[in-house]
């Protein structure tokens, strides 16, 4: 790379394979490495089940989730990097291509409602029936009360930081994207230790029955939404070091709000639905 080409890149290095194959431009291998490790999510589940069952061993499904957990959020860094900060200098401001943006953002997370929708219409199957389907254990307890009241204040904390840099404040700006990231990344351990609690000490894990597949499935899909959030927003937040957005360019700014309002909404009809509701007998 010349040196004119570099200052005109403002000293980023594209993470991806630039004209591979010959002829096809920046073709990236980050979509795909993403791809492998949502695969590797689901498969990891799948020998976890088999691993109770002897069919493999137990370590195994495990080991495969938490290693594909890594690698779908590497992929999903080395994308959003490529896709929209490495030329962030040399795009103009288009209203119309952040107006498609946002409505590209939109029609994502009609996709993942609709995602979500499929496991509660499960999980609502299953409500329907001879409950409880076993012994539960406690489920709305103080840990689950806390992480609620810290994601709806990442809320807050995120809406303040969009309206900073729209404002063109851009101290607040940073000052809310860190106090949002780190909500988010608290909000990730508590959900962790609760496993631990249900799985270890409790022996209540996704091979616990109906309920047990059903609640491990919403609150895990959940809480890998909540980590590409964090992953998401922490791009977002070392870009604005950067002194990457203003009042006019903050597009990108827009739609992690949006993504990261939705999961909010998510936890707190999941709260509502699944913890508060599964402790209702009628």
């Amino acid at each position: 790379m010349s040196t004119e080409e570099a200052h005109d890149d403002h000293g980023h290095h594209l993470p991806a394979v630039q004209d591979w194959p010959r002829g096809f431009g920046e073709a990236s291998w980050w979509p795909f490495v993403t791809a492998v490790g949502g695969a590797g999510i689901y498969t990891g589940a799948g020998l976890y089940v088999m691993g109770q069952d002897g069919i493999v061993g137990s370590a195994l499904g495990p080991a495969v989730f938490i290693g594909s957990i890594f690698v779908f959020l590497a992929g999903l860094y080395g994308w959003l990097y490529h896709a929209f900060v490495s030329h962030f200098w040399s795009r103009d401001a288009n209203q119309k291509s952040a107006a498609k943006l946002r409505w590209g953002m939109i029609a994502f997370l009609g996709s993942e409602l609709a995602t979500f929708g499929a496991l509660f219409i499960y999980y609502f199957f299953i409500r329907a029936g001879t409950w409880p389907p076993q012994e539960l254990p406690h489920l709305l307890g103080s840990l689950v009360l806390i992480n609620t009241g810290l994601l709806i204040a990442s809320s807050f904390t995120l809406h303040w930081a969009h309206v900073a840099i729209r404002n063109e404040n851009r101290r607040n700006f940073i000052l809310g994207l860190a106090a949002t990231l780190v909500l988010g990344i608290i909000f990730i351990g508590g959900q962790v230790y609760e496993y631990y609690v249900f799985i270890i000490e409790e022996g209540f894990d996704i091979t616990s029955g109906l309920f047990g597949s059903a609640f491990y499935g919403l609150t895990g899909l959940h809480g890998l939404h909540v980590s590409m959030g964090a992953v998401i927003l922490g791009i977002v937040f070392v870009r604005a070091l950067r002194g990457q957005y203003s009042a006019e360019r903050h597009v990108s700014v827009s739609t992690a709000s949006m993504y990261w309002h939705f999961v909010d909404v998510v936890w707190i009809f999941l709260v509502v639905v699944l913890y508060a509701g599964a402790e209702i007998t009628l």
